[in-house]
């Protein structure tokens, strides 16, 4: 179950959750979070086309606006905006997996798995720009299998085990060994027979 402001939300498909100010960054960014095969553009673009309308027609000067807004924001390192994705590296797909998102304005932003199979200086990047972006009020939901990466980004930490809410840390509780004891904790309770 889903709630917003106190209030049950059904979202039947990906419009109603942008709507509403909510957006995700999947983690498999190939799969499901770009359209390899259209440029860095309207991949940006791609969640919020509605911004650059003028009447019935699409306002070319904003859509450049918003390209460059983010190419900027992001460092993306594309030949152009007009580069296909699938040609950019892992780091740039992630980067403009991310753009296409914050593009959207949303209140609520999930990341899953937001810095997997990226180098170094790029996820310094995303956590940089994450970190901005709860300095602005938004929320901002990791999903993150790597420790380090909880342990310093984090400023209250939800431990679940499949499926299952094992314990919520604050920033000062959230150590390594806090962590991984109340992920493992279900599976030692269903080893002992429930006890």
């Amino acid at each position: 179950e889903l709630y917003l402001k106190g209030e049950r939300i059904k979202n039947r498909m990906p419009g109603d959750a942008i709507e509403r100010g909510i957006a995700m960054v999947p983690e498999d960014r190939k799969k499901d979070g770009l359209f390899l095969r259209l440029d860095v553009k309207n991949n940006i673009l791609m969640s919020s086309f509605n911004k650059c309308r003028k009447g019935l027609s699409i306002s070319k000067m904003l859509e450049e606006k918003y390209v460059d807004e983010y190419k900027g924001k992001l460092d993306i390192r594309a030949s152009s905006p007009n580069q296909i994705c699938k040609n950019l590296s892992g780091g740039n797909q992630q980067k403009v997996a991310v753009a296409r998102v914050l593009n959207s304005d949303p209140e609520i932003i999930i990341l899953d798995e937001p810095t997997r199979g990226i180098d170094v200086k790029t996820k310094s990047e995303i956590h940089r720009l994450m970190s901005a972006l709860a300095c602005t009020g938004k929320a901002v939901l990791m999903v993150s299998s790597e420790l380090p990466e909880i342990i310093g980004m984090s400023d209250r930490v939800i431990v679940l085990h499949e499926g299952e809410m094992t314990g919520i840390l604050s920033r000062s509780q959230a150590t390594a060994d806090k962590i991984m004891e109340l992920a493992v904790a279900t599976r030692r309770k269903e080893q002992n027979g429930g006890q």
